[in-house]
């Protein structure tokens, strides 16, 4: 949100101090990317964030009101780094980034998976290692 030097800022982050609904990006059915349903747009309120739809930039220096995301805003929230990029349509970029699974949960399950394969899985239940179903 301090990305073009907004002033309210930092007390903006103090109250946005909640775990934040899922990412929706909008939907092709209703319009340009939102923050997804009505229940979801007041939760995000809570956290100080017009869910109305997607900021082009961060808040001005002097802005009033509730701020909006950016699409890159979401992709941090997502845990994409500022390298990846979701083209140049917002739209298109919101939706990508809201129908995504987040990269530190990819390589959360990923670890996992790996530590199955190379170890047995210990709490699956299964008479057959998940190693050998995977050969």
């Amino acid at each position: 949100m301090a990305g073009n030097g907004w002033k309210k800022a930092k007390q903006w982050a103090a109250g946005a101090n909640k775990i934040a609904p899922t990412l929706v990006g909008g939907s092709k059915k209703h319009g340009g990317p939102d923050l997804g349903p009505t229940r979801a747009k007041t939760a995000w309120a809570e956290l100080g964030v017009d869910g109305k739809g997607i900021a082009n930039e961060a808040p001005a220096p002097d802005f009033e009101g509730m701020p909006r995301l950016t699409s890159r805003m979401m992709a941090r929230i997502q845990g994409f780094p500022d390298t990846w990029t979701f083209g140049t349509k917002k739209t298109a970029a919101c939706r990508m980034i809201g129908n995504a699974f987040p990269p530190p949960v990819a390589e959360a399950v990923g670890k996992k998976i790996k530590e199955c394969l190379e170890y047995g899985c210990v709490d699956c239940g299964s008479e057959t290692p998940v190693s050998q179903k995977a050969v």
